[in-house]
């Protein structure tokens, strides 16, 4: 039986809330200020997984065609939004990054004939208005390459989901196999700029094996796989609204496991972030001019209030 429009929500919602574990999960099991190589191990070795389980590879065109989606949605989108985490102050980068549904809503209206709905774009408006209340501080200094790096990273991030709305996926192929595809494509990408900034891995005990493999299996194989298969049902615009849940999402986990305070504007701004969250899914869908396909990569950032430099680049969900 077909799922509903509700339980699809749902199960999507997850792959976004997942996401909103990372920093977590970076600062408090993993070696400091790794980010590309973090990046590396949750791309690289799940999208090996994924082509090992699904045993299917990428025939014709759809060889460069996962190349292209891999560049855009981890390849390209994971360093750029390093680089804007590293030279924004905590909290900017996230901001910049909710914008990432304004983006696709633009692009699909181009290139899909997919147009947001009224509700849709209010919503978007409203979610990064209420994350922007949850992560800024007053006083906040602006860097025009970190600003220039958070916004490529979101143009990278809404190119990929548009074009693999755009492609759809092969005959006969399945969600988890393209999957696989795009995120093996990203982390070779990946593999040598973490080679050259960041040199030789560094020594992983248990700890930091134990948040690895929790970023590569859970955080990145079974979250994409969620995210997939939800844009697979749901307009393009309408998945990328539920990105807001991942700081939100932080920010809860950084309050219940990690000690930090959350002021009253905060609550106020996960308030009025999670209900345009919940606005925009309601209402009827965009109108779409193209087959159903898979997903993006993670278009979010995770947050911490005042983080060091470095602790700010392992803020991906990046992604």
């Amino acid at each position: 039986m077909k799922p509903n429009r509700a339980t699809v929500i749902a199960l999507t919602a997850l792959a976004p809330a997942s996401w909103g574990s990372t920093y977590a999960v970076a600062t408090e099991f993993l070696p400091p200020d790794r980010p590309l190589f973090t990046a590396l191990v949750r791309a690289l070795p799940a999208g090996l997984l994924l082509v090992a389980i699904t045993r299917t590879l990428p025939r014709g065109a759809w060889w460069w065609k996962s190349a292209v989606l891999g560049a855009l949605n981890i390849g390209a989108f994971f360093p750029l939004l390093f680089l804007a985490a590293y030279r924004l102050p905590g909290g900017v980068a996230a901001v910049i990054g909710s914008v990432g549904p304004l983006f696709v809503a633009g692009l699909a209206a181009l290139l899909l004939g997919e147009r947001a709905t009224r509700r849709q774009l209010l919503a978007a408006v409203g979610a990064a208005f209420g994350v922007s209340m949850v992560v800024l501080k007053a006083g906040a200094a602006l860097d025009l390459a970190g600003v220039l790096a958070g916004l490529a990273s979101s143009a990278s991030m809404a190119a990929g989901t548009v074009m693999t709305k755009r492609w759809g996926r092969p005959e006969g192929v399945g969600p988890l196999a393209v999957t696989g595809w795009q995120l093996t494509a990203g982390g070779l990408l990946i593999l040598p700029v973490a080679a050259v900034f960041e040199g030789a891995p560094p020594a992983l005990d248990g700890r930091a094996l134990a948040g690895y493999g929790y970023l590569a299996l859970v955080n990145t194989a079974v979250g994409y796989w969620l995210w997939f298969r939800g844009i697979g049902r749901l307009s393009a615009t309408s998945v990328t609204l539920l990105g807001p849940l991942s700081p939100l999402t932080a920010a809860v986990i950084g309050w219940a496991a990690l000690g930090q305070a959350l002021s009253p504007l905060q609550l106020a701004g996960m308030a009025v972030a999670f209900g345009a969250t919940l606005f925009g899914q309601t209402g009827g869908q965009a109108a779409k001019a193209a087959p159903a396909a898979v997903a993006p990569l993670e278009p979010v950032v995770e947050v911490r209030p005042e983080p060091t430099a470095g602790a700010r680049a392992a803020m991906a969900k990046t992604v």
